[in-house]
């Protein structure tokens, strides 16, 4: 039997962000986190409804990678201005995404690193959608790599993203639908579940230690009292890895895709 590996221990770590979410559109953006949500829906989390990225909705997660065009199998018509009206602005959505930064109250940034708006040093996406995604239904985060130019010290430099920030809480605003869940690095999972919504570490991959999740965070984390160490997959869960990304893309995401048993490496 294959080992696994930390892409895939990550893929089974991301999965968990969907469980029990009942029916509502799991939207995973990049290799991991797609893939996790179609293993959400074909283990434990059945009911969880899947698009083919495109405009319709599928009954079965369509596999990553080069396809044929009628492997979707659509099972639903979902064009762009109806997934607003009936998955994003209604709460009926959770997206995994990959932002650039990550800061101690949630907030994001995809849009420029350093110097000014006007100015950056580094120009990215932009804000794209994720004012609005952030403030109408839950968010959960991957990180191929956990460092401090990731979990940056302070703010984010640009606010991509709404958090728990409350300098950022306007008199009068209505914020009750920010709902971040689960962040998944190469080095852990973690989630909002500290005190006044801190990151929090509630588990460690295989060999890694919080000091040397900590070390790599530019903020000061909380550790769960319950901290766990998180699962490898079995081989029955690779199996299903294998079928939804057939060509082996999420062996590209992590630099070198060591042993999920040795994480720390």
């Amino acid at each position: 039997m294959a080992e696994a590996t930390l892409a895939e221990l990550c893929i089974l770590a991301a999965s968990e962000a969907f469980r029990g979410n009942g029916e509502i559109v799991a939207t995973g953006v990049g290799p991991v986190p797609r893939t996790a949500a179609g293993l959400a829906k074909l283990t434990h989390t059945p009911e969880l409804m899947m698009t083919d990225g495109e405009c319709y909705l599928v009954e079965q997660p369509v596999p990553i990678g080069p396809r044929a065009y009628d492997d979707r199998k659509p099972a639903g018509y979902l064009p762009f201005s109806r997934f607003f009206d009936s998955a994003v602005w209604t709460r009926r959505r959770h997206a995994m995404v990959t932002p650039t930064q990550l800061d101690r109250f949630g907030q994001i940034n995809l849009s420029y690193m350093g110097g000014t708006h006007a100015q950056p040093k580094v120009q990215m996406l932009g804000v794209r959608g994720f004012p609005g995604n952030s403030i109408y239904h839950p968010n959960s985060f991957f990180f191929p790599v956990h460092s401090k130019r990731v979990f940056v010290e302070g703010e984010v430099d640009m606010i991509s993203g709404a958090g728990y920030n409350p300098a950022k809480r306007k008199a009068g605003g209505n914020f009750s639908g920010i709902d971040l869940r689960r962040i998944v690095t190469n080095l852990c999972v973690m989630d909002f579940g500290g005190a006044d919504n801190a990151v929090r570490v509630i588990s460690l991959h295989p060999g890694v230690t919080f000091d040397q999740v900590q070390d790599a965070t530019g903020f000061e984390l909380e550790l769960a009292d319950d901290v766990a160490q998180t699962p490898v997959p079995d081989a029955e869960t690779l199996a299903i890895i294998a079928t939804l990304d057939p060509h082996n893309v999420r062996s590209k995401v992590i630099k070198d895709n060591p042993p999920a048993t040795g994480a720390a490496g």
